[in-house]
């Protein structure tokens, strides 16, 4: 009877030590052995799918996912939240979480909901509410003494400092966030720190340790599938040197063209491994979507390109420095 939950949780923890691919097969197992049950927990197997699939940048099936939380009762918040945000609906984001943390009373419930608002509304420009939050939580993480919310509840005091312009008052809260991540195990975690690290970095104007933490958050992102944060990176990498060229949009969202060659992101990282020799099924066991989305892809990355081989293909992404 636990069978399922545990999966989850092993999902869960797959995940926060960056094993993306491993903890999506936990969830789908988890989603597949409750199908037929009234559990709840039902719920809470297709919510982490939507989790991972967010993080990948696979947004309709996040979409679809989080749908099917719902519909087994599970709140598909934060997560939903946030891939509004994605998409560019911030006020729809916005919106959301303030009822959603209206409704929780309950300090546990809270630490669930106040991370995802914080970076929601310093997104809206909402200091003051962010501000409020970031403070909750720091005060949760003391009452609860647990280390990993200490380090959630650092990332948001760091990034709200940054927001209000005290990028030297921000490092430290910031490092000690790091500090914790590397200890654990996580590296998505700390590499999204890092990011807000080199944003401190820069606002101080040292631009070479804003560059190596950018680096090192991108090595990363690129090394788990994180192609919306590759953007990100690759977006503020942009903004600091604007006439360096750079192969990944700023924006997030799967369709957005990137420089002349108007690949998306989502095909960008399909040309990838497809430079890297590996087949349409493997790519869509990586990228958790069906073999036939990636014939799709890789066979609009031709047109784009105009080549007609993977091979030309291949040249094409090592002659534009998409990988070398």
């Amino acid at each position: 009877m636990f069978a399922g939950p545990c999966l989850i949780h092993r999902s869960e923890i797959m995940q926060l030590g960056g094993a993306w691919p491993e903890a999506m097969d936990e969830a789908r197992q988890a989603s597949t052995r409750l199908a037929t049950t009234r559990d709840v927990e039902a719920g809470n197997a297709h919510y982490q799918e939507g989790e991972l699939h967010r993080l990948r940048g696979a947004l309709p099936e996040a979409e679809q996912a989080y749908a099917l939380a719902s519909e087994r009762g599970r709140d598909p918040q934060p997560g939903l939240a946030l891939l509004r945000m994605m998409q560019g609906r911030t006020d729809v984001a916005v919106a959301t979480m303030r009822r959603v943390l209206a409704e929780a009373k309950d300090a546990l419930p809270r630490t669930r909901f106040l991370p995802a608002y914080v970076e929601i509304m310093l997104a809206a420009s909402e200091l003051g509410e962010a501000r409020q939050a970031a403070d909750e939580l720091g005060a949760l993480a003391e009452s609860l003494g647990m280390e990993i919310l200490g380090a959630i509840a650092a990332h948001a005091e760091g990034a709200v400092r940054l927001a209000e312009g005290d990028a030297r008052g921000a490092i430290d809260p910031l490092r000690r966030a790091q500090d914790v991540w590397r200890r654990v195990g996580a590296p998505y975690l700390r590499a999204r720190v890092r990011v807000v690290v080199a944003r401190a970095f820069a606002a101080l104007g040292d631009d070479d340790g804003a560059a190596l933490e950018r680096s090192s958050a991108k090595k990363v992102f690129v090394e788990l599938g994180a192609a919306p944060d590759v953007a990100m990176v690759d977006s503020l990498a942009s903004a600091a040197r604007p006439a360096a060229p750079t192969p990944w949009s700023s924006k997030q969202d799967e369709h957005a063209d990137v420089q002349a060659h108007g690949l998306s992101v989502r095909e960008l990282e399909v040309l990838r491994l497809v430079a890297s020799g590996k087949t349409n099924k493997i790519i869509g066991r990586e990228l958790f979507v069906s073999e036939k989305t990636i014939d799709r892809h890789v066979s609009n990355i031709f047109a784009k390109l105009d080549v007609s081989s993977r091979a030309g293909a291949t040249a094409w992404a090592f002659k534009n420095g998409i990988v070398g």
